[in-house]
């Protein structure tokens, strides 16, 4: 599961719907990448970093919900 992204994408007001979008995917995509059943490809974790959090590392973004900050 990849809480800091779905935390992050909540603080920032964007739903599973418009993160579909975002990404070109249904919302059933989003919500399955978000629970960890499906990985996000390359390409949507580095349009996901670079567009809606650079300041934040990839290696948090995309942590699973079992490792720790790093902020």
């Amino acid at each position: 599961m990849l809480k800091n992204l779905a935390r992050l994408l909540y603080d920032k007001g964007m739903s599973k719907k418009e993160y579909a979008d975002f990404l070109g995917v249904n919302e059933k995509t989003v919500q399955n990448k978000l629970n960890g059943k499906t990985a996000l490809t390359y390409p949507e974790a580095q349009k996901t970093q670079s567009m809606l959090f650079p300041e934040y590392r990839s290696e948090y973004l995309f942590a699973e919900a079992d490792q720790d900050k790093a902020g």
